[in-house]
């Protein structure tokens, strides 16, 4: 597979994850809120913390995919192993760790709020190991390609 076509496969496949993203966030969350405010009624107050909350951690989300089209861009541009990718790649590996801490702590705030439930607390932490699992590998391909773009550097000097 050519260099363009890689680059444009995933700018494709973060087009969709974009999309996909403002559906989730822009419908499916509010409207479920709305269904379970409907359904429960005495869990109205929770609604717009929770719907705040969890518009919040769409920004480091829509963050990641800028950062990765850059990256993508640069493939396309033979320029896999550069490091403007390894900066990028270390960049999205703090906004995982970041948005999974924010996550967790927002959990724990709003439960000792009351405004959640433990078990609520419980299943987020599937969500926040994700993150970090994401975090870990974003930094282990931000060290591989910092290590390739410093050997193609001394590789081009090298004649």
């Amino acid at each position: 597979m050519s260099q363009i076509k890689l680059a444009r496969w995933i700018k494709t496949v973060l087009t969709g994850l974009g999309i996909c993203g403002l559906l989730l966030y822009g419908g499916v969350i509010p409207s479920l809120g709305q269904s379970f405010v409907d359904m429960y009624p005495e869990l109205s107050g929770n609604y717009v913390p929770w719907l705040v909350f969890l518009l919040l951690t769409a920004i480091p989300c829509y963050l990641f995919l800028i950062f990765g089209w850059k990256i993508a861009t640069n493939i396309g541009k033979d320029r896999s192993f550069c490091m403007d990718n390894a900066r990028y790649l270390q960049t999205i590996a703090h906004l995982a760790a970041i948005d999974s801490g924010f996550f967790f702590v927002g959990n724990i705030v709003l439960w000792l709020a009351g405004k959640s439930h433990p078990g609520v607390v419980l299943a987020s932490l599937l969500v926040v190991f994700l993150g970090v699992a994401i975090s870990v590998a974003a930094a282990a391909l931000s060290h591989l390609v910092e290590k390739a773009a410093q050997l193609q550097d001394e590789n081009d000097l090298t004649i």
